[in-house]
């Protein structure tokens, strides 16, 4: 994707050593190099250590550089930043019901935070990561639009994630009506590829770690969950298409519909690719609550309101795991 439109311009990212969060600023670090770009980027990180072993230690300030804070902590001051991309979240299952009140005050917290910065400074506009789990749990295959509603459960603790998310998107809605603060809320689907640490703690990961390794995978529900998938190329793409093109104070689904299948189905996807049938999937069920997987669900998302600016993803899911897996295997 051209990021010329991005020359002179400065980003903040938060949740910058994230997927998603590293792969931008990679994305905006081989643009400027390889076109003599001059896009700069204020990263948003909790550990310097971290960074740098990500990023390097050799990026000229005028290209890259830090605020170390905690995302409520954020300074709030006129850094000239011209788009905000908030990335920042705890996306562990297991902390969704173990540090549920940690979750909610950090993505509220977080986000009031943000969006004050971003009024301070002016800009021109900011993209909200959100999650398809707003819509709650979707018990058929019907397609699911951006008005489609939600059957969420608010005495679920589990509920803390999706349900702080919902109030961060009408966070959102409330700056730009009240002080015009222009912003984007993408409600993306379960998004990995290149960059996924190799001790991931989410399904994704741990299939290609068993095909990896050579280890039977071994789900501990039926696997009958349906949803789409993306790949992070094709996230980092549709963020730099909102903050383009995207309306403020709309929300859009984005995934890569072909790829809408069960986790049984990826797992064999998985096995029977990447691991050359010399691994199997067995299930073993047991009581998954306490790992804080989502029940059940059917979450087959219509993007047609994204693509019609113009986005339109290119990798399907044995993609998105080949390039995990070479990555993992660096």
């Amino acid at each position: 994707m051209d990021l010329s439109i991005f020359n002179g311009k400065t980003l903040f990212v938060t949740g910058a050593t994230g997927l998603i969060g590293q792969t931008l600023i990679k994305r905006v670090i081989e643009f400027n190099r390889n076109n003599c770009g001059r896009i700069k980027v204020i990263a948003s990180v909790r550990n310097m250590e971290k960074a740098h072993g990500i990023f390097g230690e050799d990026n000229p300030e005028e290209e890259l550089s830090y605020v170390v804070s905690d995302i409520c902590s954020i300074p709030l001051e006129d850094m000239g930043i011209d788009y905000i991309v908030h990335t920042a979240s705890n996306t562990s299952s297991k902390a969704f019901v173990e540090r549920p009140m940690e979750i909610i005050e950090t993505a509220v917290g977080g986000t009031k935070r943000v969006l004050e910065l971003a009024k301070i400074n002016g800009i021109r506009a900011m993209a909200y990561l959100s999650t398809m789990e707003v819509y709650g749990t979707p018990s058929t295959d019907e397609k699911i639009d951006e008005r489609h509603s939600t059957n969420l459960d608010t005495m679920s603790v589990r509920s803390c994630y999706p349900e702080s998310k919902r109030m961060c998107e009408s966070i959102c809605a409330s700056y730009q009506k009240e002080y015009g603060v222009p912003t984007v809320v993408l409600r993306l689907t379960q998004t990995f590829g290149p960059g996924v640490q190799y001790d991931d703690g989410r399904v994704f990961a741990e299939f290609a770690r068993c095909a990896i390794e050579g280890r039977d995978i071994v789900l501990k529900t039926k696997g009958e969950t349906k949803r789409e998938y993306l790949h992070v190329d094709d996230a980092v793409n549709a963020i730099f298409t909102s903050l383009i093109k995207g309306c403020p104070g709309e929300a859009y689904n984005v995934a890569n519909e072909e790829t809408y299948c069960s986790i049984l189905e990826m797992a064999e996807l998985v096995a029977d690719r990447y691991a050359e049938g010399r691994i199997s999937v067995r299930i073993q069920e047991e009581d998954s609550s306490k790992y804080g997987y989502a029940p059940t669900l059917h979450m087959n998302l219509d993007t047609s309101k994204f693509r019609d600016l113009g986005w339109i993803p290119e990798h399907n899911l044995e993609d998105t795991f080949k390039d995990m897996i070479a990555n993992m295997n660096k």
